[in-house]
């Protein structure tokens, strides 16, 4: 048998005393080198502490609330060699061998009954059910970002790590992600007949050699684009969308936003139109609590929200990220200014946690800053709506003697049809403009 080793914590950078948030692995896990073992987090971040080695877990020394710094010891490990990938291929080997044994039954010998009977017509071929772990690959399946508990779990159920997105920390892999994929695939409609045919049933995009009609450059997307991708089409797959279109005369709004900077100058906060919207958007979800819930998996359940934290999308040169403006409610104008302004530089500079991007209640997309009239927004699931804020302009409105020049703002709801009917959406829109016509109604 191997020695047991210790694990401790390697070099961190500039971090010393910090905090153990989540364990990741406990006695009795497989682990690889470089596997994530801990989380911590500190004043200015949150990091996974990796493994050195491969092995077994023997003895868990940290606990949740725990401070470590470098050389800190997290846990005894009994070394081997590439642990998992062993196991894995182990496993898969056994699963195909077991397949093929049951799809090639023995054939029994003739009776002299059935030797003098006339040749049956054969029965159609039945093709043998394929493994779920068949066209899973050991090496990247041990790679996925996911604890060895959490893979083994996806390998009891045949689930492929690799097309899971993760919900956790830094997008790690939770084991109700893995259940989230298996009923999305149990409840998925039936492919159609095709060799080719994926998901529901639609032909994948056909490979292009763009090389042969000039030169090109190939750029790897970011991580965040390529999350945010995989995390999008997901929604827009899953929630049937509707959007309904409306528009807010913001002129008097606009005035007192200017006549309220003059007075916090002094103090450096500048109001924006965001500060509005975050507390118009939660005065409308207190008139229509139905937009502040959420659709357990099992689509027969409706979770009502007590709380109002709202997320506010921001583009970022990697791309776009949500933070999350939690109790709206509870803050002043001047309170939400000061935060958005801080949660903006965090997303600029990669500094968000991935618990302030968690929790929202409903999300506001503006793109007011940079211009278009209209759009329609993504729903950010497990939330049921999101609103779309496109840039203001000055139009010539009747005010029933004559055109006079109003400031209009267009607002696109977006929502879940299975939750939200048409009726309470567009009694939503037409809620939020009155009170962003007269933000008086939000004393009211």
């Amino acid at each position: 048998m191997n020695n047991v080793v210790e694990i401790q914590v390697p070099d961190i950078g500039d971090f010393a005393d910090v905090e153990v948030i989540e364990l990741l692995v406990a006695p009795g896990d497989m682990v690889n080198a470089e596997d994530s073992l801990i989380t911590v987090e500190s004043d200015k971040a949150t990091m996974e502490i990796p493994c050195s080695h491969s092995g077994v877990v023997k003895e868990m020394l940290v606990a949740i609330g725990d401070k470590v710094s470098e050389g800190s010891i997290v846990l005894m490990l009994e070394p081997t060699e590439n642990a998992a990938i062993d196991q894995a291929k182990e496993e898969i080997a056994a699963e195909r061998a077991a397949l093929e044994a049951k799809a090639e039954p023995a054939t029994p010998e003739p009776t002299k009954a059935e030797t003098a009977a006339p040749p049956a017509a054969p029965e159609p071929a039945v093709p043998a059910k394929e493994s779920p772990t068949a066209k899973i690959d050991p090496v990247s399946f041990v790679k996925a970002h996911a604890s060895p508990t959490v893979r083994k779990f996806a390998r009891e159920l045949g689930v492929d790590l690799s097309k899971v997105s993760g919900s956790g920390r830094n997008a790690r892999i939770l084991k109700p992600d893995v259940q989230d994929f298996v009923k999305q695939a149990l409840s998925a409609p039936a492919p159609i007949a095709s060799a080719t045919s994926k998901g529901l049933g639609v032909e994948p995009m056909p490979e292009i050699d763009f090389s042969q009609w000039g030169d090109i450059e190939t750029t790897k997307l970011s991580k965040i684009n390529i999350l945010t991708g995989k995390f999008l089409h997901r929604n827009w797959v899953n929630i049937p969308h509707v959007t309904q279109f409306d528009e807010a005369d913001i002129t008097e709004l606009e005035d007192f936003r200017k006549s309220s900077n003059k007075q916090y100058a002094d103090q450096g906060i500048k109001l924006t139109l965001l500060a509005f919207l975050l507390k118009a958007v939660v005065a409308s979800l207190k008139q229509f609590p139905r937009f502040n819930t959420s659709l357990d998996p099992s689509g027969e359940t409706l979770i009502q929200k007590k709380y109002f934290h709202i997320g506010v999308a921001v583009a970022t040169p990697d791309g776009l990220v949500v933070p999350v403006i939690r109790n709206v409610d509870q803050k002043s104008l001047g309170d939400l200014a000061v935060e958005l302004g801080e949660v903006s530089q965090k997303a600029r500079a990669k500094k968000l946690t991935p618990s302030e991007m968690q929790g929202g209640c409903f999300t506001i997309s503006s793109l007011g800053g940079i211009g278009g009239t209209k759009f329609t927004p993504i729903v950010n699931a497990p939330e049921v709506a999101i609103l779309g804020v496109s840039r203001a302009k000055m139009q010539p409105t009747w005010n029933g003697s004559s055109f006079e020049p109003r400031l209009i703002c267009p607002l696109a709801l977006s929502y879940d049809h299975r939750v939200i009917d048409g009726a309470d959406g567009a009694a939503f829109t037409n809620h939020l403009s009155t009170i962003l016509s007269d933000v008086r109604h939000l004393l009211i």
